[in-house]
């Protein structure tokens, strides 16, 4: 009986060690990692990092506290290169400017871009907007460029009410602007009545809000409101696209509004800190899971995989100077 005793104890012990030893599909080879990674940026970016955050902090390392902030792309930039060391990681709508690249090698920081998923510009409407359900890619353009002077719907299409069109988005701190005055309205002055602000919540209630209100954001901003706005339906020339998960990939019907988004990583904090490295691999690891339940399309699984084993590399490099 005393032996049987004492093997049931190491049978218990044994099947705590492999649990110990288990896990989700984790970032590094970091045990018991303990401090802190500082991440601002893209306020579209936000839901999808905040979810690895939480899901890295409940699940990998309970003793480092991921830190995700807002502040958008261009004033996220501003808050990562630093002299002496800003936010651990940036998150971003767009890619790195010309310039942020030079800011960064002067300040001899090296920059990593890790590409995390796909957006879709969404189009949105308030529920009771029963005309512009669908709309051309020109009478998007021309609704938000100032030139077209469009000034009420009846002037986008012929039975649209003769009322006044009330154009919103998100501010230049967001990337999400700049995608959309670049790529989208070609870098032409945007109406002058536009109403822009910073915050992603207070877009969602003004167009609810208006009748009349026409916005535009990220897909998983609208994903997460549906119940509040309606999507407009984009015609890019072969008939009108519904913006969803299946749509928005760099090569399907919605790609002339779709856009990658990132989270650019400084190597050195890297380097520093190796809780830093640890949440880089796990967020690249699970941003595929994490993409689709946050409202944004996962890249290909190659693509995420690449980023790993570069950031392993990193891993490996460091561990051999140790």
């Amino acid at each position: 009986m005393k032996l049987k005793r004492i093997n049931i104890i190491f049978m218990f012990m044994l099947v705590v060690m492999l649990a110990a030893c288990g896990g989700n599909d984790g970032g590094g080879e970091g045990e018991g990692l303990e401090g802190s990674v500082v991440i601002d940026g893209s306020g579209t970016v936000y839901p999808l990092m905040s979810r690895l955050a939480e899901d890295y902090m409940i699940n990998e390392q309970e003793n480092v506290s991921v830190e995700v902030s807002r502040s958008g792309t261009s004033a996220g930039f501003k808050k990562f290169l630093v002299e002496g060391g800003g936010t651990d990681f940036n998150n971003a709508s767009r890619h790195i400017k010309e310039e942020e690249l030079a800011e960064a090698e002067k300040l001899g920081i090296n920059v990593k871009e890790l590409k995390a998923a796909l957006d879709g510009i969404t189009i949105v409407v308030n529920k009771e907007n029963d005309w512009a359900t669908e709309l051309t890619q020109q009478e998007v353009i021309d609704i938000f460029l100032a030139s077209a002077n469009k000034k009420n719907w009846s002037d986008v299409r012929e039975g649209f009410p003769n009322e006044p069109i009330q154009t919103y988005g998100p501010n230049e701190n967001h990337g999400t602007y700049e995608f959309f005055w670049e790529t989208i309205i070609g870098e032409q002055d945007l109406v002058d009545n536009i109403n822009l602000q910073q915050d992603y919540a207070t877009l969602v209630d003004l167009v609810t809000k208006q009748k009349n209100a026409i916005g535009f954001f990220g897909y998983g901003y609208y994903e997460s409101n549906k119940d509040k706005l309606n999507a407009v339906k984009i015609d890019f020339g072969d008939g009108p696209v519904e913006p969803s998960l299946d749509t928005i990939k760099e090569d399907g019907a919605y790609a002339p509004f779709t856009r990658p988004v990132f989270t650019y990583l400084n190597e050195g904090m890297a380097k520093e800190k190796p809780q830093v490295l640890d949440f880089a691999i796990y967020a690249m690891k699970n941003a595929g899971t994490a993409a689709q339940e946050t409202g944004f399309a996962p890249l290909p699984e190659e693509e995420l995989q690449s980023s790993v084993d570069y950031l392993e590399g990193l891993n490996e490099t460091n561990e051999t100077k140790e």
